[in-house]
């Protein structure tokens, strides 16, 4: 067995670890540690982050109780369950040491492993399972998806929350509608195949719930690898792997999957990380429109962290956010936000005509729940310039894409450090540093950190747009 590097974040006082490809077979479920113990104290040794022994069902389930997501009224918590920057990438760089690549392992393609023919549907394995016997009284109540996961149209993949992931739902809770529970199961169902080995080398996946605000686009999951093990929208743990159908897959999850609120409102679920970039979002008048669904077909936010506005320094933070500097604050913020298209680590929504991409492959929807202005992105370089709100500037944005290993370089100079939070809305990708319009459309990016203030307002004047914006208000059309 082997492992890639633990990579240390002290200032984010947590770590990675991403495992060979080649030895996902199953996940360890590890007591969390006590509060008081450094991160260093909490990193697992390799033998017990990742389970060697057979991985069965009920052994799974037992032993990850303590890992249900507790989902609050407003279900902050269970759409984000700890820092997103915890989960921050600083490391591997595709553009400069792409990993050799090896589609199969070193041995041929790798199959999953059959101890005998499926004979039953997904329905029915969910149905008869002792763990999802709460899933199994929803889906029974909904005619319409007992004839899905039953039919043999397609194969399925659901991603199974069990029991003891309803039983975090606090008591007294609304009762939620039929509209609200069809949506949140069929979140939980992929129209694709997705056994273990293909879930780990994608970054998103496309779910049989429609984008109100994609277009009707599919709706889509973002999976993570970290100390949590492999994590479904940074908050619910796969715990049980690859239990085959004659109609699909079924992999055990220990929470509920939400549909995804909009991007702003996932802004302000995480004031640890974005309390500042949502102030001046407030302060120039581009909150409301941002929330406004109604003038735009998808988008994505290039969300610069509290880190990154920290690095400005004190005397352009104090001006950007004064009466005299919130013009030039809403010229910067327009330059981080993307109508229109939406851009995942590995598929693209084109909800306008206005964005051109090139790649060295062609690259067209692959699968029938791709949308049919968009495409999967290969496993190679895509190339893309993606238009913002700030009149006639574009972000010229890399995507370096071998298997799961994914970087995304913008302006040729920008790394995201934590791409694809879902939002209903689009996506939202983590910058650690504030993005500067270049001086000559696709020229190269500009770091802001150790700028002077003069520098900086010169950098932004030819966009700012000279009308009076007083605090809170602000025009910010789409």
């Amino acid at each position: 067995m082997r492992f890639s590097q633990l990579l240390p974040l002290a200032a984010l006082g947590t770590a990675f670890v991403i495992p060979d490809p080649e030895v996902f077979s199953s996940l360890a479920i590890e007591d969390r540690k006590p509060q008081s113990e450094s991160w260093l104290d909490s990193l697992p040794k390799p033998h017990d982050a990742w389970e060697t022994a057979q991985n069965t069902w009920d052994n799974a389930v037992n032993r990850a109780g303590d890992f249900a997501v507790n989902i609050k009224d407003n279900f902050q918590e269970a759409f984000a369950g700890e820092s997103w920057l915890e989960s921050a990438d600083y490391d591997t760089d595709l553009f400069d040491h792409p990993p050799h690549h090896r589609p199969h392992g070193p041995h041929g393609p790798r199959h999953p492993p059959h101890h005998c023919k499926p004979n039953r549907t997904v329905y029915e394995l969910i149905n008869e399972n002792k763990y999802t016997t709460k899933l199994a009284k929803l889906i029974n109540d909904d005619d319409d998806l007992v004839m899905l996961l039953n039919g043999t149209t397609a194969n399925f993949t659901v991603f199974a929350p069990i029991d003891a992931a309803f039983d975090k739902i606090p008591e007294h809770h609304k009762e939620p509608s039929k509209e609200f529970i069809k949506k949140l199961l069929t979140y939980h169902v992929s129209p694709d195949f997705y056994p273990a080995g293909r879930v780990l080398v994608s970054r998103t996946i496309p779910t049989a719930l429609d984008g109100e605000y994609l277009g009707g686009a599919p709706q889509r999951l973002s999976n993570q690898i970290s100390l949590k093990g492999l994590t479904l929208n940074f908050y619910a743990r796969i715990i049980a792997l690859d239990h085959f159908a004659t109609n699909g897959v079924i992999h055990g999850i220990d929470s509920i999957l939400l549909p995804p609120p909009k991007a702003v409102d996932i802004i302000s679920f995480l004031p640890g990380d974005f309390s500042t970039l949502e102030l001046g979002l407030v302060k120039t008048g581009l909150l409301e429109p941002l929330n406004d669904t109604s003038a735009r077909i998808g988008g994505t936010l290039f969300a610069p962290s509290n880190l990154a506005f920290q690095r400005l320094g004190p005397r352009i933070n104090g001006f950007l956010f004064s009466k005299y500097g919130t013009k030039y604050l809403k010229a910067l913020l327009e330059y981080h936000v993307v109508a229109n298209a939406t851009l995942y680590s590995d598929a693209f929504y084109k909800g306008s005509s206005s964005c051109s991409s090139h790649q060295d492959q062609a690259a067209p929807a692959t699968s029938t729940s791709d949308h049919a202005l968009g495409f999967n992105i290969p496993k190679s370089v895509l190339h893309v310039d993606l238009p913002t709100l700030l009149a006639d500037r574009y972000l010229s944005i890399d995507v370096a894409r071998y298997g799961r290993f994914v970087t995304i370089r913008i302006n040729g100079f920008t790394r995201v450090i934590v791409p694809d939070g879902i939002a209903a809305d689009g996506v939202i990708h983590v910058v650690p540093n504030v993005l500067i319009p270049p001086k000559t459309p696709g020229g190269m990016g500009v770091s802001a950190e150790g700028m002077e203030l003069e520098e900086f307002v010169a950098a932004l004047e030819p966009w700012v747009v000279d009308d009076s914006v007083s605090d809170g208000a602000g025009s910010g059309e789409l």
